[in-house]
């Protein structure tokens, strides 16, 4: 039996119209279960910090379950594709930072392409690290160090979490920029490294400030500069690299990504719950304690951020020959 033309047409576009209208009555309904964001890096670290006090909101704020799970191993790599291979329903989500962008040119061979394959959600900081020096060292200036490191040269260690971290690729940009020859002492993880720095086995170290703020304040650690173009909110009479290294600027961020694919209207709500968490007095003053350097943008202008680091760092990996370990 055939169909009237206008009988046929309406039945068409009826089923165009169904698939979109149920994405979005299932995205209206987003979350109806417990949703997981991967953490790349172990429980109690920094960035495991942040993952919590943000699912935390979210949890409150949406109704549901949002679950940490610690996937460590391969620089962050192994975290990522877990999520690259979850299925593009909101119900995964990654917590994205410096190491993504770094990770990018630092591996020749991963099985995905962070660019392409992690859809951006919402940024959540932009911090600096902290160029800190142990109470040993005869400087009190980045312009005191320099000159102690030109006069030492290669008999000034500075230290790291492990190769191709973000602390590594400040201290390798402060070497090209500042001319100076400094030995790279990579650590498996961020506590090993600054144990030594403290203990005076290693006389430098760029830094995360929820790690170095403590032993900064009791004076254990001299801080020299921070490594953003501007100075930090939390300790604004330390200076930046850049006000004796001009051009110098080396900024840790995080932030949330999803599969590509993910439905935008999802993007969308997250984005909007994450940043009225930003905007939140309990929450900036959570994230304060953790360095501060609240950053909310749009997933847009989240994803341009990611894609400009990581232009940058490559020229940075490829320029310094940084390696795996």
């Amino acid at each position: 039996m055939k169909l009237p033309r206008r009988q046929f047409l309406h039945l068409a576009a009826s089923a165009i119209a169904l698939p979109a209208t149920s994405r979005f009555a299932w995205a209206n309904n987003y979350p109806s279960r417990p949703v997981r964001i991967v953490v790349g890096s172990a429980a109690g670290s920094a960035t495991d910090v942040l993952a919590r006090l943000i699912g935390q909101w979210l949890s409150e704020q949406l109704g549901q379950p949002f679950i940490i799970e610690n996937r460590t191993g391969a620089g962050t790599n192994i975290a990522t594709e877990a999520v690259v291979r979850a299925p593009s329903d909101g119900y995964t989500l990654l917590m994205v930072g410096t190491s993504s962008a770094i990770n990018a040119t630092l591996y020749d061979k991963l099985n995905f392409v962070f660019l392409r394959d992690i859809a951006p959600v919402a940024s959540l900081v932009l911090q600096p690290q902290v160029m800190a020096v142990h109470r040993s060292v005869p400087a009190k200036t980045i312009l005191e160090f320099i000159a102690y490191a030109k006069a030492n040269p290669g008999r000034v260690n500075f230290a790291s979490s492990g190769n191709g971290t973000s602390g590594h690729i400040a201290g390798e940009l402060f070497k090209m920029m500042a001319g100076v020859d400094l030995v790279h002492i990579p650590y498996r993880g961020g506590a090993p490294a600054l144990t030594d720095l403290l203990a005076g086995q290693v006389q430098v170290m760029f830094v995360v400030p929820s790690s170095s703020i403590e032993y900064i304040r009791a004076g254990t650690l001299r801080p020299l500069a921070v490594t953003t173009a501007t100075r930090w909110e939390v300790l604004l009479d330390i200076p930046t690299v850049g006000e004796f290294v001009p051009g110098y600027e080396a900024s840790t961020w995080f932030g949330i990504g999803a599969p590509r694919h993910t439905p935008t209207t999802i993007i969308e709500k997250l984005n909007k719950e994450i940043n009225a968490g930003l905007a939140d007095p309990a929450m900036r003053t959570k994230l304060d304690n953790l360095g501060g350097g609240i950053f909310a943008s749009s997933p847009t202008e989240f994803g341009k951020l990611i894609a400009d680091e990581t232009e940058k760092l490559a020229k940075l990996v490829k320029f310094a020959g940084i390696k795996t370990e």
